[in-house]
């Protein structure tokens, strides 16, 4: 092979490297690019949710409860979007699960996580909370409902507080809009409305927080045209948890994390329980 022959082949076997290498190219740049794209996206989503969730509802995922007048007053504390929480459930003020226990009469009581308990609760049975800022909740589908019976819910209510104190209750419906919400003292009843198509209750004088809320009762027998009572019974039920949340403690801003080592008692009711 004489050396013009050996230039010919050396520079065929260049030519041949910067056609592979472009090709190689033509295939990973684009790959790259997409690849990149991807991760601006998630990047940007995982952004966009955190400036939602300090903007729309941090307040009620971070666990804060009991908010005050003074709150509202001063624009600290702003209504947001909520993640449902229990339909029905009871909060009782300075009492610990033990003594709420023996006040319903619980029997098979089996303690357990926060987290555990709110599991049981669609299965015939009452979870009884830890503490959660001074305030222990009942939750459970064997809360009495009041669309069901009125007075069965007032009785349940009224010896709860006799024996323990302040309680207060919260029920919704948002299939059909139906909505409660009580608040006894020594079991007296200091605030208690209840409405499943027709006012089943209403007693006591409206509270600053139902005002401030702008929630609307009707008095007994007084009936409301549609559309309109539908959309006011609606904005009474999505209003229920911001009043518990003045009040006491909605269920759905307890940060599960916060209760990790706490623990309720779940079980079932007795004969001899107020109901």
């Amino acid at each position: 092979m004489n050396a013009s022959q050996l230039m010919e082949g050396i520079t065929g076997a260049g030519r041949g490297t910067d056609v592979a290498t472009r090709d190689h190219a033509a295939i990973i740049l684009p790959l790259l690019l997409l690849l990149g794209t991807v991760l601006l996206i998630g990047a940007l989503v995982i952004v966009f949710a955190r400036r939602y969730l300090s903007v729309h509802g941090r307040g009620y995922f971070s666990g804060t409860t009991g908010h005050s007048p003074e709150e509202f007053r001063s624009g600290r504390f702003v209504p947001g979007t909520l993640i449902y929480g229990p339909d029905r459930w009871v909060a009782v003020r300075n009492a610990g699960p033990k003594v709420v226990q023996e006040s319903l009469g619980l029997h098979n009581p089996t303690p357990c996580s926060w987290t555990e308990g709110m599991g049981r609760v669609g299965d015939q049975k009452l979870f009884i909370s830890p503490p959660v800022t001074g305030w222990v909740l009942v939750v459970g589908s064997l809360v009495p409902d009041p669309g069901e019976d009125v007075d069965l819910c007032f009785r349940f209510l009224q010896k709860l507080s006799l024996e323990l104190g302040e309680v207060q209750f919260f029920s919704v419906n948002r299939a059909v809009g139906h909505h409660a919400w009580a608040r006894f003292e020594r079991g007296r009843v200091i605030r208690g409305y209840a409405w499943a198509g027709e006012t089943l209750w209403n007693q006591g004088p409206r509270t600053w927080a139902e005002r401030k809320l702008g929630m609307k009762c009707c008095d007994y027998g007084q009936t409301q045209e549609r559309p309109a009572g539908l959309e006011r019974s609606s904005a009474n039920t999505e209003k229920v948890p911001l009043l518990a949340s003045i009040w006491s403690v909605d269920p759905a801003s307890i940060d599960d994390g916060a209760l990790t080592d706490a623990l309720g008692i779940a079980g079932d009711l007795s004969p001899a329980s107020p109901r």
